[in-house]
C-alpha cells in the first residue's frame, strides 16, 4: 500500500518503520511545517492515510481525506465529541475511517475482558470499580482515549455506573465522585508509554486489571494492520472490530 502519515512525532515515526517493515511505502509526510500548504491533489495518489497528529489537527486532516476520497486511520484522540458528526459525514458521502483510543493487540485484548469482568462483577454491589491511567507528560489529552474507552466497557456492563469523571492528579480540587460516576484518575509522568488499570474494591478485598504498555511500538504496529484491514473498504470503524475475540 501507499500511505501518507499526518503527524510525524514518535508514533509517526514507529509507524513509518512498520510500514516499510511490512513492505508498504510512505509517499508523504505531513506535519506541521507542510499542513498548510497540503492539498487535496497531494493526497490521491496514495492508498490510505494514518493520522497520529493532534486533537486539533484530526478533524481537518479527516475532512481533507474524505474530500480526497482517501481511506483514514485515525489514532489521534481528543477530538471525541465531534464523533458522531465526523460519522454522518463518513457515510454519506461514502467514505472510509477507522477509529481507535489504542491499537494495540494487547491492549484490544485488555478492553474484551474488561467488558467481561464489569458484567461478571456487576451482580456484587459491595465492589466499587476505579480506573487509573498513567501517561507521559507530554500527553495532550486526560484522561487517555485508552481509559474512556475503559470506562466505557464498564459502563455498558455494571449497572453501578452510569458516567465517568476525571481527576488529573496534582490539578485542581480532588474529586469525590459520587456512587453512579466512574472516577478515572491520570498521572503525568515522564517517559510512562501508557499503564491502565482498573480497580474493584470492597471492605474485604481489591481486584485489579492491569495493563503496562512497555513501549510504543505496539501501538504503531497495531496502526499499520488497521490500515491493511481498511484498505478497500468504506464505512466508518472502530478498531475493536478489527478483533473478534468469540471466535
Amino acid at each position: 500500500m501507499k500511505i501518507i502519515l499526518l503527524g510525524y512525532g514518535k508514533m509517526g515515526q514507529l509507524i513509518e518503520k512498520f510500514a516499510l517493515k511490512r513492505g508498504h511505502e510512505v509517499v508523504l509526510v505531513v506535519d506541521a511545517n507542510n499542513r498548510e500548504s497540503i492539498t487535496v491533489a497531494d493526497l490521491q495518489a496514495a492508498d490510505v492515510a494514518i493520522d497520529f497528529s493532534t486533537p486539533d489537527a484530526a478533524l481537518s486532516n479527516i475532512s481533507l481525506c474524505f474530500e480526497a476520497n482517501l481511506p483514514i486511520v485515525v489514532g489521534t484522540t481528543g477530538w471525541y465529541e465531534h464523533l458522531q458528526e465526523v460519522k454522518e459525514t463518513c457515510l454519506e458521502a461514502n467514505q472510509a475511517l477507522l477509529y481507535g483510543s489504542n491499537f494495540s493487540i494487547g491492549v484490544n485484548i485488555f478492553f474484551h475482558i474488561n467488558r467481561l469482568l464489569a458484567k461478571a462483577v456487576d451482580p456484587y454491589k459491595q465492589y466499587d470499580a476505579q480506573v487509573e491511567e498513567i501517561h507521559h507528560i507530554h500527553k495532550l489529552d486526560a484522561p487517555s482515549g485508552t481509559a474512556i474507552t475503559i470506562a466505557e466497557g464498564i459502563i455498558a456492563n455494571n449497572s453501578s455506573k452510569d458516567v465517568w469523571v476525571n481527576q488529573l492528579v496534582g490539578e485542581g480540587e480532588e474529586i469525590i465522585n459520587k456512587p453512579n460516576e466512574l472516577l478515572i484518575e491520570s498521572l503525568r509522568i515522564e517517559e510512562v508509554p501508557g499503564t491502565h488499570t482498573v480497580v474493584y474494591s470492597s471492605e474485604v478485598d481489591q481486584i485489579e486489571f492491569k495493563h503496562t504498555a512497555h513501549n510504543r511500538e505496539g501501538f504503531a504496529l497495531g496502526a499499520v494492520v488497521a490500515a491493511e484491514w481498511l484498505f478497500g473498504k468504506k464505512g466508518f470503524y472502530q478498531v475493536t472490530e478489527i478483533f473478534d475475540f468469540n471466535k
